[in-house]
């Protein structure tokens, strides 16, 4: 029988009518929904856009990177797990710190997810635009901005379920790239091609420290989040609310197994490793290089088309259904502007939320387009911003389940966060200065508008009956 002080359920779990909202989403989503649509999140060849970034943070050890980052977010995905079933409902880190700590706590952590969410989108649209001006140059980038952020919201707008049904679609065709890349390649290396079979993308003991992974480990974590981003459907989940817990997980385990074989199998066939860690990857074609020695020119043209389309659009798609459900829980709690929380009288979908995220991923979009330091500002706040947040979490786990609850599973509810919060802190302080600098910056104003929020009457409060 289960120690009462450890049990997660709760009678009526899986219903917002508990916390006191009222159901308004529409709950149509099974555990197969919410498995792929967090891997179409994470997008199972992420790698493929930000390879030569890792390799070269690494010192060539990419899929140790991934692999040690794998492993980060597993604790991660642990705890998100445990909040998931104690408050199912949407708004995910936001309403798991807010109620597992303190209302202003949540606050923040929905600040700093805020971070990764509403950037995340203009960062995947604006590395779609610019592989796609480089597959076909006589279309401007901006051009390929706007046709990605146009289809994504009208997608995105006709509803949840058609949203489920084309990422189940768009799964398929990047596994079987995938496939098609692994396959070919590994008879590559068998054949002589590239450096052979080797442990070097794994350990190589001329460049390791601690210091140096972790310091990938911070760049390569981009292609694990959106596994958090399940828990933003709990009130679209039509089963228990264990289900979240259970499709986080998997999808990060299998993200994880895939980013690992797909690097490690690129990493031994770049075609200069020394030139690559010393001078980086400033074009972004390092895996299509790789893609080239495998298979020829066709390999590395098919790899970068589908980059373009997963980050652009099947990536896309769901970090913008996922932002517009951040957005309409914090709005529902009055601290976000009330037109944000407006659903869609029948396709139930929080439509103002939704015209939001595409409106400010289209100008993010262009602004970061006339940079050169467009794609690498936008992905180390999105990270740090991310992190920060899954720090709250870990902390939330422990105040919820043993401090107020006295719960005595000690290894979920204490030693899973604490180790997931201790891996976390340590990839923040190896991050790149600039993302600290403007993270930092990014809380600082975040507890500005908590101050205002508590000046002028809208301290936070979550609800705990109808109202």
């Amino acid at each position: 029988m289960d120690d009462p002080r450890t049990t997660t359920d709760t009678p009526g779990e899986g219903t917002v009518e508990t916390f006191g909202y009222r159901q308004e989403l529409k709950r149509s989503l099974t555990f197969t929904d919410l498995l792929v649509y967090g891997l179409v999140f994470m997008v199972p060849i992420a790698p493929f856009g930000i390879f030569g970034g890792v390799f070269q943070a690494s010192g060539g050890m990419v899929a140790l990177a991934y692999a040690i980052g794998g492993l980060a977010m597993a604790f991660t995905a642990a705890s998100y797990s445990q909040m998931s079933r104690a408050f199912p409902m949407a708004g995910s880190v936001y309403t798991y710190a807010g109620r597992g700590i303190a209302q202003p706590v949540g606050f923040i952590a929905g600040w700093m997810i805020l971070l990764d969410y509403v950037l995340v989108p203009a960062l995947l649209y604006l590395i779609a635009a610019i592989a796609m001006n480089s597959i076909v140059p006589a279309v401007p980038v901006v051009a390929w901005l706007v046709a990605f952020v146009v289809l994504n919201t009208v997608v995105n707008y006709l509803g949840i379920e058609f949203t489920a049904r084309v990422n189940k679609v768009v799964l398929v065709a990047e596994l079987v790239v995938l496939a098609v890349f692994l396959v070919i390649g590994v008879v590559a290396l068998a054949s002589g091609a590239g450096r052979g079979f080797d442990l070097s993308p794994v350990y190589d003991p001329d460049t390791f420290s601690l210091g140096l992974v972790f310091g990938a480990v911070s760049i390569a974590v981009l292609s694990f989040l959106g596994f958090d981003g399940i828990s933003t459907l709990a009130e679209e989940n039509r089963d228990s609310a264990r289900s979240l817990g259970k499709a986080m997980i998997a999808a990060l385990a299998l993200a994880g197994t895939l980013f690992i074989a797909q690097t490690w199998v690129a990493a031994l066939l770049v075609p200069d490793p020394d030139t690559l860690i010393a001078e980086g990857d400033a074009a972004g074609t390092a895996f299509y290089d790789a893609a080239a020695v495998a298979g020829g020119a066709w390999l590395s043209t098919l790899t970068a088309v589908a980059t373009a389309v997963a980050w652009g659009f099947a990536n896309a798609l769901v970090a913008q259904a996922a932002t517009s459900r951040l957005l309409f829980a914090m709005a529902r709690d009055r601290q976000l502007p009330a037109f944000l929380r407006a659903v869609h009288p029948t396709r139930r979908v929080p439509v103002n939320a939704t015209l939001l995220v595409a409106v400010v991923s289209l100008v993010l979009g262009w602004y970061t387009a006339t940079r050169e330091d467009g794609i690498t500002l936008l992905s180390t706040l999105v990270n740090f911003g991310a992190l920060s947040a899954f720090l709250l979490l870990h902390v939330s786990v422990v105040v919820h389940y043993v401090v107020r609850n006295g719960s005595r599973n000690w290894w979920l509810h204490l030693a899973v966060p604490v180790i997931g919060f201790a891996i976390l802190v340590y990839v923040v302080v190896n991050a790149q200065v600039t993302a600290q600098t403007l993270g930092f910056a990014w809380l600082g104003t975040g507890l500005l508008v908590l101050a205002f929020l508590v000046a002028t009457g809208r301290r936070p409060e979550l609800r705990t009956r109808e109202r």
